[in-house]
């Protein structure tokens, strides 16, 4: 299964059928189908560094356009930008982490190895 389909839909690297979230970001233990062990995998929080820039970038960008077009109230911004960097740090935390198993599964990377 190719990365990005591991990303996309959280299927199961080496079978495509299991799911490999058991939470919202969280890992299962293992594949349903397939039985493959998914705590091997380290994914760490390497992506969540990138996330806070790209998330970052796109509400600052976009509360500085709001604020110069519109001129809303505090509030306002609070309302729309608090569940927007939420939403999209979970959104996007979740591919990125489906990202980086699906790449450590095809190149057999694992922790602890040269």
């Amino acid at each position: 299964m190719a990365p990005i389909q591991v990303a996309l839909r959280g299927c199961c690297p080496r079978c495509g059928k299991g799911r490999v979230f058991g939470g919202v970001i969280a890992f299962a233990p293992r594949c349903p189908a397939c039985g493959l062990d998914l705590t091997s995998f380290n994914v760490g929080d390497g992506a969540a560094s990138f996330l806070i820039l790209i998330v970052g970038a796109i509400v600052t960008v976009l509360a500085l356009w709001v604020e110069l077009r519109f001129e809303p109230a505090w509030w306002v911004h609070v309302l729309l930008w608090l569940p927007l960097t939420i939403a999209l740090s979970l959104v996007l935390m979740r591919f990125a982490k489906g990202l980086l198993l699906g790449l450590e599964y095809r190149h057999e990377a694992r922790e602890g190895r040269l």
